[in-house]
């Protein structure tokens, strides 16, 4: 297929420099591209349907003769033309039309048309349909099923049909080399299975398109799949060739760390523990990530592997995607290691000026041992002395790139530093097989004793007072609880007003209790004075934004309540419910909905009282919502497939992994023209 991938879309008929510039926008510059920008869907015009036989809502094609076509003034102008078979009559409806068209369409002119047939005030009408007239010895109908493509604005259909029916007149003539291991038979090959889903024949079992199934759809997906598989195998190969700081474990140190902790770590943290503390001895980088559900005690586990390689002269940086989070880590942190003597420096976009100028110092100095921050902690000023582990929580947060640009900040010479990338949402397996194939896994599958299942009530909004009552009734048995506002828009200052506005309502219903107030728009020690209070047991209430979402750790806290849970996903929601349960009070978290609920709202919201398993919440939110929503960021260019839809497609994933280590092991030389293949344009993921 070389000849193809090289031939740029300008040599097509039709294609000027305007048409060239948008297809680009679409990822389309040469025209083996156009052979893998396939339809969304497919329309029948393989036949035509007498007009006394379309039914409303029917997509058909008609033919017939114009009997009469009038301008109508009626509440919009409308252009009326009446087409009549021998069967019926039908009315076509143009709302924008010209003078030439009204002309085109006189009497006893005979038309071919496609549309959908509606019932109107004149009978079955078609509004704006696709017409052409009839010549004479024209062929009756289409011989395959039209596509219909993904397209952008100034690219409509008949253009994007026409230059793929090219691109399939070039696949004719130089096939394509197939690229899978030879000893693996398929119903289609790759030219044929391109030829079928541009094309398909009338009697295309247009269900299975739909969903996906069909072999010729799965022929490409499956080998789409081992594409991104092994692109990410091959990135994880470049970092590992790389050399890291070998960092022993130094058991001592540790145990006597463990020892100073009010509680005793579960099998499951020691088990991650271990493994880590083997990664980081060796003298490659380690590349790993530990999921763990809410309350599981992935903190724990990252400071363990911090003190190992702290113990061992190197700097840890710890990266959260949050202000609220960061501050959060830094108590722990701080509170564990301050006995210890270790040194810490604290970096996010808000410190700026001379301060900065001094965080900075510490840290390219080497004097601040632990650095935890924000985003700020990749920027470019940013430099460490000795960089041997780089822990990144709530790693779907952030895009490949970033995660990967922070190994860069080493002083040259000392290596790649160790990664250990955290989330405490659960990826379903499904996800995890081909968004982080580039990382080892470790799953901390166990809470701490004592940890209660929070149940999860749906309550219509029309209810409020009753949950209001509820709120009071806690309080004044001296639990605490969470008032969560959430908004569709993503601006901090509607969010903020929103929050603000909840809570004057609420200390005008609950007079009794002190209330409190935290969303994004605050300042950082003002929201840590009104955590720490809340914390304290000073405040009752605290009304708040999801910034809560990851990182609050109130055991008192036992019951949540979050407005319009709907506008969430299962994951946020997960996450936010996971701030209550976490002391020996029975715990409860009320979904307080605005209905009508669409199907999807109540599924999701129906899963989230069914259970509170974060690995069944995450496969429930991959079949909702897709991976793209599920991973939290479209920046890594993975889950952007133009075939594979997941979790449609999770059945071909253990043949993807078989596929991908023979490829590897006995094919080396077909993957780099696979990965050219499919990821081509967005390969930019893996650079730093």
């Amino acid at each position: 297929m070389t000849g193809i991938a090289s031939i740029p879309v300008r040599q097509l008929r039709g294609v000027g420099p305007r048409l060239e510039e948008k297809l680009a926008d679409c990822g389309v510059r040469q025209v083996e591209d156009l052979l893998f920008h396939l339809p969304l869907r497919y329309q029948d015009r393989t036949r035509v349907t007498p007009i006394a036989a379309a039914r409303d809502g029917d997509d058909v094609v008609i033919e017939g003769e114009i009997r009469a076509a009038d301008v109508v003034f009626g509440r919009r102008r409308s252009l009326m033309a009446r087409i009549q078979d021998g069967s019926g009559t039908l009315t076509l409806r143009f709302f924008h039309f010209s003078a030439a068209q009204k002309n085109a369409l006189g009497p006893g002119t005979r038309l071919r048309c496609f549309g959908q047939v509606r019932r109107g005030s004149s009978g079955m009408e078609m509004y704006h349909p696709e017409y052409r007239q009839l010549q004479e010895g024209e062929r009756p109908v289409e011989e395959t099923l039209t596509p219909i493509y993904p397209t952008t604005a100034g690219i409509g259909q008949a253009q994007w049909r026409n230059l793929c029916a090219q691109a399939l007149n070039y696949l004719q003539r130089s096939p394509p080399r197939d690229l899978l291991p030879p000893q693996r038979t398929f119903d289609f090959d790759l030219a044929t299975a391109l030829q079928y889903l541009h094309a398909p024949p009338p009697d295309a079992p247009q269900a299975a398109l739909r969903e996906g199934t069909h072999p010729a759809q799965l022929r490409l997906a499956l080998e789409e799949l081992v594409a991104h598989n092994l692109s990410l195998l091959h990135l994880r190969d470049q970092q590992q060739r790389e050399p890291a700081p070998a960092l022993a474990l130094r058991e001592r140190e540790q145990q006597a760390f463990l020892d100073s902790l009010p509680f005793t770590p579960t099998d499951a943290q020691r088990r991650v523990m271990a493994e880590i503390a083997a990664d980081l001895a060796k003298p490659c980088p380690m590349l790993r990530l530990v999921q763990g559900d809410v309350g599981s005690g992935k903190t724990l586990v990252a400071a363990v592997a911090a003190l190992q390689a702290i113990a061992n002269d190197s700097q840890v940086a710890i990266m959260a995607p949050t202000e609220l989070l960061a501050e959060q880590h830094w108590s722990n942190f701080n509170g564990w290691f301050q006995s210890l003597g270790i040194t810490m420096e604290w970096l996010s976009g808000r410190i700026r000026g001379r301060k900065r100028e001094t965080a900075l110092a510490r840290i390219v100095s080497g004097e601040a041992a632990l650095v935890i921050g924000t985003h700020a902690l990749f920027q470019q000023d940013v430099a460490f002395a000795r960089l041997g582990l780089v822990i990144v929580d709530e790693q779907h947060r952030f895009g490949v790139h970033q995660r990967l640009a922070l190994t860069e900040k080493n002083a040259p010479g000392l290596g790649r530093p160790h990664q250990l990338v955290m989330t405490a949402t659960p990826i379903p397996r499904t996800l995890s097989m081909v968004a982080y194939a580039d990382l080892d896994c470790s799953i901390i599958d166990e809470l701490p004793p004592g940890r209660k299942p929070v149940s999860t009530a749906l309550v219509d909004s029309s209810r409020r007072s009753e949950v209001v009552e509820r709120v009071a009734a806690a309080c004044e048995q001296g639990r605490q609880a969470y008032w969560v506002c959430t908004l569709i828009e993503e601006s901090d200052a509607l969010q903020a007003q929103a929050a603000e506005a909840t809570a004057a309502e609420l200390r005008l219903a609950l007079p009794q209790l002190d209330i409190g107030l935290i969303h994004g728009r605050q300042k950082p020690a003002e929201k840590a004075a009104v955590m720490h209070a809340f914390k304290a047991g000073e405040l009752a209430l605290l009304v708040a934004t999801t910034v809560i979402e990851v990182g609050v750790d109130v055991p008192n806290a036992s019951l949540m309540i979050i407005e319009n849970p709907e506008r969430l996903g299962l994951a946020q929601l997960h996450q936010l419910r996971g701030r209550v349960g976490r002391g020996a009070e029975a715990s409860h978290c009320v979904l307080l909905y605005q209905t009508p609920l669409s199907a999807n709202g109540r599924e999701r919201l129906g899963a989230m009282r069914e259970s509170s398993d974060g690995f069944y919440i995450a496969e429930k939110d991959l079949a909702l919502r897709g991976p793209g929503e599920v991973l939290g960021t479209r920046q890594t260019g993975l889950m952007e497939f133009r075939i594979a839809e997941l979790p449609a497609h999770q059945h071909l994933l253990p043949e993807v992994q078989t596929l991908a280590a023979t490829l590897r092991r006995h094919h080396p030389a077909l993957i780099e023209p696979l990965i050219q293949r499919w990821t081509g344009a967005n390969r930019q993921f893996g650079q730093v």
